[in-house]
């Protein structure tokens, strides 16, 4: 208990000197909070052993933050921001991950690995960019909601992509097996066991299971969540409803886990399917 509060001490001091100066740097309250975890990190040497259990923490003030902007985005909003969602966002995912994949097939990689830094590197951090927009007020301007649009379209591309890297990874492995420089593992116990839909499934199967479980979300949230909050209304208690919000979060973002997407990509879908409930 005692190095649980000196430890947190530490973060809140870092976050309290490095984030204002920062911020009247002009440099952002992100970059801040970078620099405070590099000096009490690796310069000092204050805190890093319990890196690992913080990390779950921060996980999930992504996965909340992404459930409040989905709230904030009707479906309706959503389809009036089609044509930079297509055409925005899918030009830069495409032209990204076209010009990466060239890169590595030039430097010698198969065309599916290639392709697969291509789709990654395509991706960027939704968390930093929105912080970033929102503290210098330029999430209502146009170049805010493009950027917006592009970072909306990463998120939803996730799903396809994650789909798509098993049946890459397989095809790579059987191309490999062909020329018997490898062979395909057949199970590992070395990470012990964890909990998952997918495992041990071939590529197809991960990818039908993926499609079915992202389905089977939004149709719940279209069809059960309004039963579900006014039989939740009967008990006629304001916290009953924090309860259940926080229950629907944290039960998608395990279901998304369980078949290896984003928790913060599946409340983000949940907040979007809650945004026209009462």
């Amino acid at each position: 208990m005692e190095n649980f509060l000196f430890q947190a001490t530490i973060y809140l001091l870092a976050a309290v000197i490095a984030v204002p100066i920062a911020a009247r740097l002009g440099l952002g309250s992100v970059l801040g909070y970078l620099l405070a975890g590099i000096v009490i990190g690796p310069i000092f040497g204050l805190v890093g052993s319990e890196t690992e259990d913080l990390q779950h923490f921060a996980e999930f003030g992504v996965v909340m933050m992404l459930f409040l902007i989905g709230l904030e985005l009707e479906p309706r909003a959503l389809w009036d921001m089609r044509d930079r969602l297509i055409g925005l966002g899918g030009l830069q995912i495409t032209l990204t991950t076209g010009c990466i994949m060239a890169a590595a097939m030039v430097l010698g990689q198969p065309w599916s690995i290639g392709l697969a830094i291509g789709l990654i590197f395509a991706l960027s951090s939704t968390a930093i960019v929105l912080q970033t927009l929102s503290e210098k007020g330029l999430m209502q301007t146009g170049g805010g909601r493009s950027t917006f649009s592009v970072l909306l379209t990463q998120d939803i591309a996730v799903i396809p992509m994650l789909a798509l890297l098993p049946l890459l990874a397989m095809s790579q492995v059987v191309s490999m097996n062909s020329d018997g420089s490898l062979e395909r593992p057949h199970g590992d116990d070395s990470h012990g066991h964890s909990m998952s839909l997918v495992e041990g499934l071939p590529g197809w199967g991960v990818t039908l299971v993926t499609i079915a479980v992202v389905g089977a979300v939004v149709l719940a949230g279209i069809f059960l969540t309004r039963p579900l909050f006014r039989f939740i209304h009967q008990a006629r208690l304001r916290e009953m409803y924090t309860a259940t919000a926080l229950l629907i979060v944290v039960g998608i973002a395990v279901l998304m886990t369980l078949v290896g997407l984003s928790p913060a990509l599946g409340t983000f879908m949940a907040g979007v399917v809650l945004a026209n409930t009462e």
